[in-house]
């Protein structure tokens, strides 16, 4: 592949002349000579037009560059220096469609645009099809929700065991990160474990569902040996069943009183805990299990209004830790207040109209 003597005096003319319109016509030209024969050029060839085209390539305008970047990206030899400059711009127009796509960008440059661009370049990084831990690293440590959402997506990224920890903390009280990391079939087993752990029972479904045969034996595993830690049993539940026939037992010989109650919630007890506010409010326990592993406090402690239960053994089975609901400090305070107002008829009425409405939506 040779330049023609007419392209060559072209070419120099528009380098000399430095007006910009015939800057752009040129680079759009040894663009398109490059794309016609890219197949068959070897990397010497490469070269000349890499050389070429990053001289062109100042004092161009964005939108010119924005164009040149989307034809260069899915090129698997284009020239280097000028994908340098490229996925090197603060413009995301031009450094994007690079940066999510092109082989040809160094480790070493991609780990510096990482370091110090914007959100919007590192969000593009964050979906190349292959990342090394040098970036994933760094892209954790420095991108937002979104850029670490896009991390958790992708199955060619590889994250540290640093990196993993980082971004598993990061996916507490976030669903969609919590559900994107349980389906890595990377994911270490013991952050999986505390993933679970800290995942609402909504997320543990989902994940259970969505995944593959593979990754739903890995979810269960971990979901046992979390509830085994908990004292609860596989999925949260150990059977539900056997404890309300224990519960209704104690009710009959008049043994089962909210002492007992808080006595379950101190020894972490969730089947027992569930089967006596579902008896004591007169609702199904798999919907009052629903509650307690709800991150969102208000309806359990509807529930246990419902039950006439007392703060304190409210408070009890708050701190047993079924749900991540963070209540502590300030926003205690404030729920034990808004406890002892809220009347045991209102909550009654209240935890009805929870129930139907899930009972609505279970049919539809």
């Amino acid at each position: 592949m040779k330049f023609t003597l007419a392209l060559m005096s072209e070419l120099e003319d528009a380098l000399q002349s430095g007006a910009p319109e015939r800057r752009v016509d040129m680079l759009r030209r040894i663009t398109d000579l490059f794309l016609t024969d890219a197949n068959r050029l070897n990397e010497t060839q490469v070269g000349v037009f890499d050389d070429i085209l990053v001289h062109l390539a100042h004092r161009i305008e964005e939108r010119v560059l924005s164009q040149i970047s989307l034809k260069f990206a899915p090129v698997k030899n284009a020239p280097k220096n000028m994908i340098s400059l490229l996925a090197n711009d603060d413009n995301i127009a031009v450094a994007g469609p690079v940066l999510a796509q092109s082989d040809r960008i160094a480790e070493n440059d991609l780990i510096e645009i990482a370091k110090s661009k914007s959100q919007t370049h590192l969000l593009a990084i964050a979906i190349r099809v292959q990342l090394s831990e040098a970036i994933t690293d760094i892209l954790i440590q420095r991108g937002d929700r979104r850029v670490v959402g896009k991390l958790a997506r992708n199955s060619g990224a590889r994250f540290s065991q640093d990196g993993y920890q980082t971004i598993v903390s990061r996916a507490e009280g976030d669903d969609e990160l919590s559900e994107n990391l349980g389906l890595r079939i990377d994911i270490p087993l013991s952050l999986l474990k505390q993933l679970l752990m800290r995942a609402t029972h909504l997320v543990r479904s989902r994940l259970l569902a969505a995944a593959d045969p593979e990754k739903q034996q890995q979810i269960q595993e971990a979901m046992m040996s979390v509830a085994e830690e908990l004292g609860l049993g596989a999925f949260g539940y150990r059977d539900l069943a056997a404890a309300e026939n224990i519960v209704k037992r104690l009710n009959r010989e008049g043994k089962l009183n909210e002492r007992v109650l808080v006595g379950f919630a101190q020894q972490k007890k969730f089947d027992e805990v569930t089967a006596t506010l579902a008896l004591f409010s007169t609702t199904p326990a798999d919907f009052i299990a629903g509650l307690l592993q709800d991150d969102h406090h208000v309806g359990l402690l509807v529930a246990c209004k419902a039950a006439k239960v007392s703060w304190p053994a409210a408070s009890a089975i708050l701190a047993a830790g079924f749900s991540n609901h963070g209540l502590a400090g300030t926003a205690l305070e404030e729920a034990e207040k808004s406890y002892l107002l809220f009347s045991e008829l209102s909550a009654q009425r209240k935890l009805q109209v929870m129930l139907s409405r899930v009972t609505e939506k279970q049919a539809s």
